[in-house]
């Protein structure tokens, strides 16, 4: 396998009897950003999570690399330490768990065992990145996602992105409940991430989120496999002609 690529390959997954994804390939490398686009039900949450290594997604065959190693199979805690970031449409709220130390934990994982943490820096680092998302700093002492507007979960997790600095991204549906203001600055802090060390997959509904993250591919879902890739300008194509032109033309 290549390293500097996440590489998934005939990909079939089920949740109990019913088969979600169906022979699903993709490639995509660090530097780019891919979209993925597709109606409701045809698979593009499952496979988010089931990269992601999410117990209640069984994959049936397939095969999926990071850089190289085989991801399918791994506990979602391995996966992650070996650099791939999910943010789930849905993000999980952790009553009791404060910002600040949800992601300080997760940098000290990060570590190799017995590295000091240098608390100076990490603070120095969140505020940072808290302010280019314009992140009240008060954030940091409330529980993970508990009481925030869907705005404010969306910048939890780019927050947690851009401090984890992994080298894929699995954005699922990052654009859902935010308003104009809210869109423009998570995709700018998405954008700060853009890099030859870096790959997003951007899963939308939505032309609005692509005019702000500018993919250099756009590949179409339907039935649970991708029927369609193009450049940048097939997702307003998609937005003018509507998933009926889709399902004509490319969905057999």
């Amino acid at each position: 396998m290549t390293n500097n690529i996440l590489e998934i390959k005939n990909l079939c997954v089920s949740i109990g009897d019913r088969e979600i994804l169906k022979n699903f390939s993709l490639t995509l490398p660090k530097g780019e950003v891919h979209a993925i686009m597709g109606p409701n039900g045809t698979g593009k949450s499952t496979l988010a999570k089931a990269l992601a290594g999410h117990p209640d997604y069984t994959v049936t065959s397939g095969e999926a690399y990071l850089d190289g190693v085989q991801i399918l199979g791994k506990e979602p805690d391995e996966i992650a330490r070996l650099g791939l970031f999910v943010a789930f449409q849905y993000p999980v709220e952790i009553p009791g768990v404060t910002i600040a130390n949800f992601i300080r934990a997760m940098m000290v994982a990060r570590q190799p065992a017995g590295t000091p943490f240098n608390a100076k820096d990490f603070y120095a680092k969140l505020y940072e990145k808290m302010d280019a998302l314009a992140m009240d700093r008060k954030f940091t002492s409330r529980a993970v996602n508990e009481g925030f507007s869907g705005g404010e979960k969306k910048r939890c997790d780019i927050l947690q992105m851009m401090m984890a600095q992994p080298s894929y991204a699995i954005l699922d549906e990052t654009d859902s409940g935010l308003d104009i203001d809210a869109l423009r600055i998570v995709a700018e802090g998405v954008n700060k991430m853009r890099g030859n060390a870096f790959g997003a997959l951007v899963i939308t509904h939505y032309q609005r989120l692509l005019e702000y993250i500018v993919p250099d591919k756009v590949h179409i879902m339907d039935g649970g496999r991708i029927v369609h890739s193009g450049g940048k300008e097939l997702a307003l194509e998609l937005e003018q002609k509507g998933y009926a032109w889709v399902k004509e033309n490319f969905s057999k």
